[in-house]
Order: C-alpha cells, then sequence, then structure tokens
C-alpha cells in the first residue's frame, strides 16, 4: 500500500492554464515549479579512511598478503555509500498500520491521545481510505498514517510489533483521561523496570499498544515505534549503515533477559526513535497483518535502495517515480523483515511537483481531445497552454486529487 503524499512548498516559477472562451484569458489554474537540482554526485573516499587497506602487498610473519581488486573495490564502494549516508538529510516521516474503524480510531486519538486530523482521504476505486494524525504539521512532525480496507474490521498485530510511545507531561492524568473516556489501561502508572521514569501502557480500540512517558514539553510528543528484532547487533549495524541512523543509547538488562537499542536522527527528548528490543534467545517473530511500515525522508532514493543492498537489506520496490505523480519513492526491508517506505524529500520536491502537475495537465487534455475531435489549443509562452474552459473539469479533479493548489 502506498504511502503518504509528501506536500511540497511552494516555489517562483509557475506553469499556467488558460481559458480562451474568455476574452481576456484568464489562467484556469497556475502550477508552481523550482529550479533545477543537479543530481548527487558520490565523492570518491580512499577506502583506507574507513577500513585502513592498502593497496600494495604487505609482509607480515614471511607471508605476502594481497588485497584482491574485488576486495578493494567493495570497500571503496562501502566507504562511499557510508560517507553519502552519513550526508544526507533523512527524518522518520510517519508510521503506517491497519485499522478495523478509521472514524473510531480518530475519535480515539483525538479525544485520548490529544492529537489533531491532519487530513483524511477517500479511494474508492481502490477500496480503502487513511487519515494521518499527529501533534503538529506533517513536514515537520513524526505522525501515523491509518488505513481502512473496505470490509476488514479486523488485524492481526503478531509478536513482532511492540508498541508507540507518546510523551505526556503527567501520565496520571492522562491515563484517567483514557479511562474516563472508556479507553483500556494495561500497566497503571509507574517508574519504567530499573529505572525512574514514570510509564504507564494503553491499548487503542484495535489493540494497538502506546507507551505513555512522562516528560517536560517536547516537539515531538509521539515519540517512538518499538520494534522487536531476532539480532540487535546486526540490526543496529543496518540501520546505522544503510539508514544512516544514530546510536542513540543501548541498554542491557539481564535481570527481565532483554536488550534495547534506540535509533534515531537526533536526541530522544527532541525526536521521534526507532526502540529496537531483543529478547533473550528469539530470533524470529510473527509479524502479523496489522503494522505495515515506517517513511523516511531522503535526498536520494536511487543512492538509498544501493545503501540498503550493500549492508544487508532487501529492496521491495525499486527506486523511481509513482505513476501519476512522479514522487520518487523506493521500498525495503530491514534483516528481520521490517518494512520501510523511503521517499524524496527536500527542495528536489518541487521539480517532483512540476512533473507531477504536468503529467496530470497532459492526461487531461489528451482525454478532452479523444472526447472532442474539434479541439483547439496553442502555447502561449514556455510555460503554459490555452484550454477552451469546457476542459478545465477534468484540469480540475485531477489538481484536487493532487492536493496542490486552491482555485
Amino acid at each position: 500500500m502506498a504511502s503518504s503524499t509528501i506536500r511540497p512548498s511552494p516555489a517562483s516559477s509557475s506553469f499556467r492554464l488558460y481559458d480562451t472562451t474568455s476574452t481576456c484569458a484568464a489562467p484556469l489554474v497556475s502550477l508552481n515549479s523550482s529550479s533545477r537540482r543537479f543530481p548527487y554526485l558520490a565523492r570518491a573516499v580512499p577506502q583506507s579512511h574507513f577500513f585502513g587497506l592498502r593497496a600494495s602487498s604487505k609482509i607480515w610473519r614471511g607471508e605476502s598478503r594481497s588485497i584482491s581488486a574485488g576486495n578493494m573495490a567493495q570497500a571503496s564502494t562501502a566507504a562511499s555509500l557510508l560517507e553519502w549516508v552519513k550526508k544526507d538529510k533523512r527524518r522518520m516521516l510517519h508510521v503506517v498500520y491497519r485499522v478495523g474503524d478509521l472514524d473510531r480510531t480518530i475519535k480515539f486519538y483525538t479525544e485520548c491521545l490529544g492529537m489533531k486530523l491532519l487530513r483524511k482521504r477517500d479511494i474508492p476505486e481502490e477500496k480503502y481510505a487513511n487519515a494521518f494524525l499527529g501533534y503538529g504539521p506533517e513536514d515537520s512532525h513524526f505522525v501515523v498514517e491509518l488505513t481502512y480496507n473496505y470490509g476488514v474490521d479486523s488485524y492481526d498485530i503478531g509478536s513482532g510489533f511492540g508498541h508507540f510511545g507518546i510523551a505526556v507531561e503527567d501520565v496520571g492524568k492522562t491515563v484517567e483521561l483514557i479511562k474516563a473516556k472508556g479507553g483500556k489501561v494495561t500497566r497503571e502508572p509507574g517508574p519504567v523496570k530499573g529505572g525512574s521514569t514514570v510509564i504507564a501502557f494503553i491499548e487503542d480500540p484495535d489493540g494497538y499498544k502506546f507507551e505513555l512517558l512522562e516528560r517536560g514539553p517536547t516537539p515531538e510528543p509521539l515519540c517512538q515505534v518499538m520494534l522487536r528484532v531476532g539480532d540487535l547487533d546486526r540490526s543496529i549495524n543496518f540501520y546505522e549503515k544503510a539508514f544512516g541512523m544514530e546510536l542513540l543509547r543501548k541498554r542491557d538488562n539481564p535481570n527481565y533477559k532483554y536488550t534495547i537499542a534506540m535509533m534515531g536522527y537526533g536526541p530522544e527528548d527532541k525526536n521521534a526513535v526507532l526502540e529496537l528490543t531483543y529478547n533473550y534467545g528469539v530470533t524470529e517473530y510473527d509479524k502479523g497483518n496489522a503494522y505495515a511500515q515506517i517513511a523516511i525522508g531522503t535526498d536520494d532514493v536511487y543512492r538509498t535502495a544501493e545503501a540498503v543492498k550493500f549492508f544487508g537489506g532487501k529492496v521491495t520496490r525499486e527506486p523511481g517515480p509513482l505513476p501519476g505523480i512522479s514522487t520518487k519513492i523506493t521500498a525495503c526491508l530491514d534483516p528481520d523483515g521490517w518494512k520501510t517506505a523511503i521517499t524524496r524529500l527536500g527542495s528536489s520536491q518541487n521539480e517532483d511537483l512540476k512533473l507531477a502537475c504536468t503529467s496530470s495537465v497532459t492526461m487531461c487534455i489528451t482525454a478532452y481531445s479523444v472526447a472532442n475531435p474539434i479541439f483547439e489549443y496553442k502555447l502561449v509562452s514556455s510555460t503554459g497552454l490555452q484550454l477552451p474552459v469546457a476542459a478545465s473539469p477534468l484540469i480540475e479533479r485531477a489538481i484536487s486529487e493532487l492536493k496542490i493548489v486552491n482555485w
């Protein structure tokens, strides 16, 4: 299932459609575009910088040791990818999961957890609807994307998914509110095992667990996604090298036979993080069919897919534009099979938007031409087309579905 659309910011230049039935030729719609951006060119890094390798052979204890050309090429590729991943501007965008009643879940999240409904859309031709909720705009906050598939009212969460984390200033008061609204509390407020942070656990109407963590004011209240993994060191290595995350902290709890690692793109108190949990002796989990994926923003989906493949992941959707809108994405699995969608972000979005708009308007022109053999249009400039007003409903629909402009 496709992840949510990332809405770009407007730019300076524009693409205009004109109504030729009007004597003043007023523009039907103005589509924003941006200046061209050169693709990323990876800078070659000496392999010795990362791996301590030397091209020449070396004598040690009477033996001649040399590095094969294949190993040298692999080391060079690894060094280049590691440097690029470290420089890539990334952030966690949203987490996607399935629910059995969209309106019921929206009501619970807004009334009990204090989230805001950011947007909601229905896709009847594909028989699903989704809603985006969070504590701030999608372009600056980590949010949830709820998906409802027509006719499916329950899902199997499985044993691999753990919980979502929400930071609140008073766990006790939040729990009382949730109880008053009929919510389910599975762990009463109290200090975390082996620590002092006050926490509580609740369940939403579909059975997804939420950990409430008592913290001071934070710019990112939706602060954690916890997933269980079968080999913690392997997962840490993958998320550091393929996704460019930082190991923020690692804690072993031998009394309770588990270890956790917090991974992310910034401090826990200001950013959403991924909490990886390893339970002693457990190497595999049932992932169910409820939890879907996390989405991460990147400057270059092609380079990201290359890094994922090189560092032990599996690309399930080769990088490229989504049909019809041109936003570039790729999708992959980590070594445990957890899915991540990667979306192109940054100023490059504006170029994708221009391509998306041009593509959609062209399809409208084509459809109108087929239905109306006597059809006249002409270029009025390098950035505009003149169209009869009768074509505007088709264009309006395309623009409305893309949520690009209001007109």
